[in-house]
C-alpha cells in the first residue's frame, strides 16, 4: 500500500528536508566558528613550517593554516549537522507534504 495524504487522499506527495536543511546550515556555521577558532593553532602550525622558506613562507604557510581550519570545521559542522537533521525529520518534524493541498505530515517508517 502506498503513503496517501490523511486530509484528501492524494498520493502527490514530497519528502520534506527542514531538519536536514536547518542542520546542515546551523552546523557549518558552528564548525566554522569553530574552525576559526582552532585556525590559530593551524596558523601557528603553518607558520613553522613555512619558516624553512623564509618570510614569504611564513606568510602563505599562516595564512594556509588559517584557511584549512576553517574549511575543515565547516565541512566537518555540515555534515555532522546534516545527520543530526535527517534524525528529526523521520523522528519528529512532519516530512512529508502533499503536493495537491499542501498538508505535511509525518510518515511513520
Amino acid at each position: 500500500m502506498s503513503l496517501q495524504c490523511p486530509c484528501c487522499q492524494s498520493r502527490q506527495l514530497i519528502p520534506r528536508s527542514v531538519g536536514r536543511n536547518a542542520g546542515t546550515l546551523v552546523g557549518t556555521a558552528a564548525g566554522s566558528a569553530s574552525g576559526a577558532a582552532g585556525a590559530l593553532t593551524g596558523a601557528r602550525a603553518g607558520a613553522t613550517v613555512g619558516l624553512l622558506a623564509g618570510p614569504p613562507g611564513v606568510a602563505l604557510g599562516t595564512l594556509a593554516g588559517a584557511l584549512l581550519g576553517g574549511l575543515i570545521g565547516g565541512a566537518a559542522g555540515g555534515v555532522t549537522g546534516g545527520r543530526i537533521g535527517d534524525h528529526l525529520d523521520r523522528e519528529v518534524l512532519d516530512n512529508i507534504e502533499c503536493l495537491s493541498c499542501g498538508h505535511t505530515f509525518r510518515a511513520d517508517d
